[in-house]
């Protein structure tokens, strides 16, 4: 069957068209997709603009057309932090749903980081043993861990890239405003490294997101275009290294680092302080990186579920 995945997240929209049946792995056949960048279009009181959700609403009536072009026959939208932590977050559902009759289900953090987790355990398999995934999102990070496809540990801190960019203003991060974001991150993790250290060690850590694929690419892993099934790792040792490059580079400067988007470059900067930060306190040399992560994790589930009564994505753990 054709379905539709419409993701709202903190920086882009994206809907992605696959062809998937229970017991296949999904493959993509379209890609429609804008940076809205809904995080960064807040108002003084934390409430998504008007400009945002105009820009919101137009992106979801042409994924509609999309969909009908394409043959969609199932669609399953979702809206995660941006639209979950807005102050106006109902009034933005409402306008989305009466524009355009798409009702979005809004994920909770641990929602984000189970299905996240679902699709990293599909893609590597149980060989893999105890699983710790990170994910770098826009507005969060999101941690996993576990034996089983539901994990044992599911958390997710306000720490995403898009987020901590707004606490370095500027183009140049001033070296003050750089310790006090690092403290920040530092101790917002340590809180949770606890909880997946008494799971024990686990056996394969894994990372997912377009941050850390970006990360890994600075750092020296193959570009996108060698194929989704060539492995691909970020190391801590190539990671610290480029920090401090990174530090004194404008986001148009790092936007000429092989690999790096010119949308994402201001934010690579906060990206990277969250991933050494996680990679040294959860004691992590490297990080293998898995090409799946939220939307197939939505996909498998759904695929999970089909039994003719339900067409709506399950989250519940």
């Amino acid at each position: 069957m054709r379905l539709g995945v419409l993701d709202v997240g903190s920086n882009t929209v994206h809907f992605l068209v696959v062809d998937a049946h229970p017991g296949a792995a999904p493959l993509p056949a379209y890609s429609h997709k804008a940076d809205l960048r809904l995080a960064e279009l807040l108002d003084e009181d934390g409430a998504i603009s008007p400009v945002g959700i105009e820009r919101l609403v137009s992106m979801v009536a042409s994924s509609l057309r999309v969909a009908e072009d394409k043959g969609v026959v199932d669609l399953l939208p979702f809206a995660t932090s941006a639209v979950r932590e807005a102050a106006n977050g109902e009034e933005v559902l409402h306008r989305v749903q009466d524009e355009t009759g798409v009702a979005l289900t809004v994920l909770s953090g641990q929602d984000e980081a189970r299905l996240t987790f679902l699709a990293v355990r599909r893609w590597f398999g149980w060989s893999s043993g105890r699983l710790l995934n990170l994910d770098i999102g826009g507005g969060s990070l999101e941690i996993a861990c576990g034996l089983d496809e539901q994990p044992d540990v599911a958390t997710s801190l306000p720490l995403g890239a898009g987020r901590l960019t707004s606490r370095l203003p500027g183009d140049i991060a001033d070296p003050g405003d750089l310790r006090e974001l690092r403290r920040h991150i530092r101790a917002e993790i340590a809180g949770a490294v606890g909880d997946v250290a008494r799971l024990g060690a686990p056996d394969h850590s894994v990372a997912t997101s377009k941050t850390f694929k970006q990360l890994a690419r600075m750092t020296g892993a193959a570009p996108e275009g060698a194929g989704v099934r060539v492995p691909r790792k970020l190391t801590r040792a190539g990671l610290s290294a480029w920090l401090p490059r990174l530090a004194a580079m404008t986001p148009a400067e790092r936007a000429q680092i092989p690999g790096v988007s010119l949308g994402r470059a201001r934010q690579l900067l906060a990206g990277a302080l969250v991933a050494d930060a996680a990679m040294d306190l959860f004691g992590l040399e490297e990080l293998d990186i898995c090409p799946w992560a939220l939307r197939e994790g939505i996909i498998l589930r759904r695929l999970d579920t089909m039994d003719g009564q339900d067409s709506r994505v399950a989250i519940e753990a």
